[in-house]
């Protein structure tokens, strides 16, 4: 039996408009073999949660550029904690000062990618954490 493959969400919330980061590292997902949804710019908090529950998802990545990661990320760990799915794993990226990094690991986020990140060592990180994590098994 083929192994299941990783699911995963990429969100950019907010009002930043640059996307070129995100669909990097969707494609690279891809390519590497996991099933991705990229939900486009301009997301909301609400949404984000609201597609990850529903699609299922393993992983929700978030891109942001515009300086409102210390609010729209921990919002969505808020959300998705609220409709009991605090089991998808969270990471993010952007450009995101060193200094804000640890805020965002407390809220929720397993990694934070800051620009210049190798597409390899993203997907590292994710088929590290789905190996380690309960949702390996599940479904």
């Amino acid at each position: 039996m083929e192994p299941r493959k990783i699911r995963i969400l990429i969100a950019k919330p907010g009002l930043d408009g640059h996307d070129r980061g995100a669909k990097y590292i969707a494609r690279a997902l891809r390519d590497a073999g996991m099933e991705v949804i990229y939900t486009g710019i301009r997301q909301t908090p609400e949404a984000i949660a609201s597609a990850a529950v529903q699609e299922d998802v393993d992983f929700v990545g978030l891109s942001l550029l515009s300086g409102a990661h210390n609010h729209l990320f921990p919002e969505v760990a808020r959300l998705l904690a609220a409709q009991k799915a605090s089991d998808i794993i969270l990471f993010g990226g952007g450009v995101i000062p060193e200094e804000d990094i640890p805020g965002l690991k407390a809220a929720g986020f397993r990694a934070i990618f800051t620009p210049g990140t190798p597409a390899a060592e993203v997907i590292e990180f994710v088929i590290g954490e789905f190996a380690a994590s309960d949702r390996s098994g599940s479904r």
